[in-house]
């Protein structure tokens, strides 16, 4: 059988094929009131059709642990309970089409409070339903951004928390597998890298120290979140900066860490929080980083970055660079590429009833 539509499980939860959807922001939610960061229409709509194509894991769009932990105000949220009904319907429904469903939790930290990118993406105040972003240092991302709050230990003992009080929410909703997301600028990256901290008390400094932070927020959440479930945990491998930043080293460094600390697999991919920094683009480009993890450690990976062709990813499971691969811009463009990919490699791949009996 065709590497990609092989199952892989962690724990107790099989996923039915390698072919899996990363957290992608449609910042479509209500900014404030009663449906602040909850799941409408379009959501459904849009992971309803990835799951009905055959994608075997779904992992919701970066979704915020607390209103000031949104990148926008129209950012998804898991901070009330009205929040886990509507996102109940969701998972339910990706269930009966036999994709696993997944949830990103994430603090946006200096980049949040920003306006939707096609309305530019810039900072948002109070007058756009924005607020006040907080991080590990006073330093602001870039010139348009505003000089963020400087963390005290207690605000960060408090979003800990907020992780895990999240985490809880997400096994009410539905969904069988966590991610926290520590990659692409925002909190949790925020205080891995020299280029954003500048702390010196126990969360700045050394690496030690500086990972503090995101194995505090694993351990909450691996303390409410079954053992019997999978957690996962998304790192960019790479500030691509020449010095003073996030490095590969350091990412296969922390890859053991977190392995020890209960995350079950590493989603890697690069960059987002440096600005104006050059990122030589190309097809399969954040594999490598993927690759180095899984040669170096004995935790699964996964890997992403314009990966949109069935050769392609079935060579990356092939030659063992990865135990996944997460298709982003490819998915918006053709839903239904699981089943396409599968019928071009010779594998199996779940078929709606409704469509398998006329094919």
């Amino acid at each position: 059988m065709s590497a990609l539509f092989q199952p892989f499980t962690l724990r107790d939860v099989t996923i039915p094929n390698r072919v899996w959807m990363p957290p992608m922001c449609q910042y479509s939610a209500e900014p404030e009131g009663p449906s602040a960061g909850v799941p409408g229409e379009w959501h459904f709509a849009h992971y309803a059709a990835r799951a009905v194509g055959g994608t075997g894991l779904i992992i919701v769009e970066a979704t915020g642990v607390s209103p000031e932990g949104r990148i926008s105000p129209r950012d998804l949220g898991l901070w009330n309970d009205t929040q886990v009904e509507a996102f109940r319907r969701i998972t339910r429904f990706l269930r009966d089409q036999g994709t696993v469903p997944a949830v990103q939790l994430a603090h946006a930290g200096r980049k949040a409070s920003t306006d939707r990118p096609w309305k530019g993406g810039a900072p948002v105040g109070p007058d756009a339903h924005g607020w006040q972003p907080v991080a590990p240092s006073a330093l602001a991302f870039d010139a348009r951004h505003p000089v963020p709050t400087e963390l005290t230990t207690d605000r960060i003992r408090e979003i800990v928390g907020q992780f895990a009080d999240a985490a809880r929410r997400a096994l009410a909703a539905g969904f069988e597998i966590v991610e926290i997301h520590g990659a692409h600028g925002y909190l949790i990256h925020e205080f891995l890298s020299p280029h954003s901290n500048h702390r010196t008390d126990a969360y700045g400094g050394s690496y030690e120290n500086r990972t503090r932070f995101a194995l505090e927020v694993v351990d909450a959440v691996r303390e409410v979140w079954p053992d019997d479930k999978p957690l996962f945990f998304r790192v960019s491998a790479t500030d691509w900066l020449d010095e003073g930043g996030w490095t590969p080293d350091d990412t296969v460094r922390l890859a053991r860490d977190l392995q020890a600390h209960g995350v079950d697999l590493l989603d890697v991919s690069t960059g987002g929080n440096a600005s104006r920094v050059r990122i030589p683009t190309g097809p399969g480009y954040q594999v490598p980083f993927a690759a180095r993890v899984k040669a170096e450690t004995t935790l699964p990976v996964a890997a992403v970055g314009l990966i949109t062709d069935a050769e392609q990813a079935e060579k990356i499971l092939a030659n063992g660079e990865a135990d996944a691969v997460l298709l982003g811009r490819e998915l918006l463009r053709s839903p239904s590429w699981a089943q396409a990919a599968a019928r071009e490699l010779d594998g199996e791949v779940r078929m709606p009833d409704q469509y398998g009996w006329n094919m």
